[in-house]
């Protein structure tokens, strides 16, 4: 599906624009010596002095300063992502036209660059793709990644509503091959955010590579400050990618069922309800499931629609888990799947309408790699649980915990099998799925087209049982919680702050000050300098510190794990608690505010108001 450009939007020629700035310096390593006890600088010193004169350039005017932190703020991990339209309570747009010109523009200049050093060679006709899902906000900013694609000196191609894994495909599958894709989409966030994914042929990018293209772009923002121009020397190709890539998904799943009755429409006699959350994932419906012969009448919410006005299209959210086993339930469905907004991620039904996500999805995901690739390697971050890494290994697998953030995970299963351990699947509790067979990309169809042609091969050999008798022997953490504290400073001094928190933390349970608390070994890996790595790994920078602590009592015995991390580029140190005896996570609470929080110092500089209100309340909320 294509756009409408606003009626005020002009697509003229405008010459492209390639400034050229320093590169940033290299990437200094997080880790750093601490003193105690904690304190807060009283005063930070500015890098750049006050305006000397209304004409003077950007390194005299002290009040850009804050320009450029606005840019590079919009960094999330491997991600941009920002306020693009009014309507959040204390919010203010933050992710504008200039912004996404600027990040655009030297996202094609980073693409170019990396195509020169390749090559060996001046680089031309360098094609990039753009595909978005369908927020209110993706018309107008649609057009400021073209023009800023533009100034670059880049061809560009306009995919309409896509989804994240189509965008990177774009590059990969003939005749399109693109040099690099964006896609433009906040995952299930409100429809007041958006943001941006980058893609090469390599894959995605990392954190440090949008770092740098961000701290480029802020030089590039900070010295225009003006609107945004919308003047391009062509207007956008249009292009039918979506087609294309569904038919894809159809014929791996006719090739690998190989169905002896009916090659063509091997899910014949299979409901199969999918529940896109009004995101870009209806497509599947249409144009994969139905063409291959299933049943999705009571399918939800599938028509596109940028104010999601049902539910948070997420698969974590309990209300598009709700309606879609409810909606399986009353169709009597052999299988539902909900999607994300982006369809980067998806979590799925049973027959039974019991829900698989988070932990459950790794296992089912684990269980079917298993069959295939016997003693293979499951990445997955440390929020997963002990029980999870027990069905891991009772399968012959081995399961290698790593850091939060989905970008963080894939990396390591790339990383493991350049090393020669064979790691085929790397998944994050989030959802993010990303396989090596599909060029290690985090991928919810494609993903479903896993559990879809498993689920078919049941069938065919006889078994009655549902996808979820896969996991029925996968236990479960009685609670689970995740809390998040604010840190009490402007957003430009909030990392420091964060980092001297989780490292604290270590300390305090290294020293013996948290009672049965012990650093977490972590299955196959190990902790080391504020993240998870293999024990024969030099460790490589991190983009976001954070530890993993086993809590035991002598009368109880161990009850389950505490893991504490600084959000990448939020201002926040985000906990995850889980526990296999009630009362566990309110009994890490106390302990975590009381011995640590209270004797540390680390109040002082949390918004510890959450926190408290869960420890006086004595409910999981």
């Amino acid at each position: 599906m294509s756009y409408t450009l606003p009626p005020s939007t002009s697509l003229n020629y405008n010459s492209p624009i390639n400034p050229n700035f320093p590169s940033p310096s290299p990437s200094q390593s997080l880790l750093k010596t601490l003193n105690f006890p904690f304190s807060i600088p009283s005063k930070l010193p500015l890098s750049v002095s006050a305006p000397k004169s209304s004409t003077a350039n950007y390194n005299d005017v002290a009040g850009l300063d804050e320009e450029m932190g606005r840019i590079k703020r919009l960094q999330n991990g491997s991600d941009v992502r920002g306020v693009a339209v009014e309507g959040e309570a204390g919010r203010k747009v933050d992710l504008t036209p200039p912004a996404v010109e600027a990040i655009a523009e030297s996202f094609g200049e980073w693409v170019i660059n990396g195509l020169v050093t390749e090559k060996g060679r001046p680089v031309e006709d360098i094609r990039v793709s753009l595909g978005r899902d369908p927020r209110i906000s993706g018309g107008s900013l649609s057009v400021a990644v073209f023009s800023g694609l533009g100034r670059a000196g880049c061809m560009t191609f306009d995919m309409g509503l896509a989804t994240t894994p189509a965008c990177f495909m774009s590059t990969t599958l003939p005749p399109f091959l693109y040099d690099a894709s964006i896609m433009m989409t906040a995952s299930h966030l409100p429809y007041t955010r958006n943001g941006l994914k980058f893609f090469t042929k390599k894959g995605g990018l990392t954190s440090l590579e949008v770092e740098e293209i961000c701290d480029k772009a802020a030089y590039k923002y900070a010295n225009r400050l003006t609107k945004v121009s919308t003047l391009l020397r062509t207007t956008p190709t249009r292009v039918d990618f979506m087609s294309a890539y569904a038919k894809h998904l159809r014929d791996i799943i006719k090739e690998r069922v190989n169905h002896p009755q009916h090659y063509d429409t091997p899910l014949e006699g299979f409901q199969i309800i999918v529940n896109a959350g009004n995101g870009s994932g209806g497509f599947f419906t249409y144009e994969v499931l139905d063409k291959l012969g299933a049943d999705t009448f009571g399918s939800l919410h599938l028509k596109p629609d940028g104010m999601f006005p049902n539910h948070i299209p997420n698969p974590e959210d309990k209300v598009a888990m709700a309606v879609t086993r409810t909606a399986v339930l009353e169709n009597t469905a052999d299988l539902g799947i909900v999607f994300d907004t982006d369809v980067d991620r998806s979590g799925v039904v049973d027959n039974e309408g019991n829900p698989i996500n988070g932990d459950k999805l790794i296992a089912l995901m684990a269980a079917i790699v298993l069959k295939e690739h016997p003693d293979t390697t499951i990445v997955t971050d440390a929020r997963t649980s002990m029980a999870l890494t027990r069905f891991i290994t009772d399968r012959g697998g081995h399961h290698c915990l790593y850091r939060v953030g989905y970008r963080n995970v894939i990396d390591k299963g790339v990383q493991l099998n350049e090393d020669g351990v064979d790691a085929y699947l790397m998944m994050e509790t989030s959802g993010h799925g990303a396989l090596k067979e599909n060029y290690f990309l985090d991928d919810g169809a494609y993903m479903v087209v896993k559990i879809i042609i498993e689920m078919v091969r049941m069938k065919l050999e006889g078994s009655n049982e549902g996808i979820g008798s896969l996991i029925k022997d996968l236990e479960e953490p009685l609670e689970s919680i995740e809390l998040r504290m604010n840190i009490v400073s402007e957003p430009r001094h909030a990392k420091a702050l964060a980092i001297d928190i989780i490292e604290t933390f270590k300390v305090y349970i290294q020293v013996g000050k948290l009672e049965g608390w012990e650093l977490d070994t972590c299955g196959d890996c190990w902790v080391s300098d504020g993240c998870l790595v293999d024990s024969n790994d030099t460790p490589t920078p991190v983009d976001a510190q954070m530890y993993r602590a086993k809590v035991s009592n002598e009368e109880n015995g161990q009850y389950g794990w505490l893991h504490i991390r600084q959000s990448i580029h939020n201002p926040n140190i985000a906990i995850n608690m889980q526990s296999t005896m009630p009362g566990g996570c309110l009994s890490m609470a106390r302990v975590f505010f009381d011995k640590f929080l209270i004797t540390s110092g680390m109040d002082r500089v949390l918004d510890i108001s959450q926190i408290e209100k869960y420890i006086k309340s004595g409910i999981i909320e």
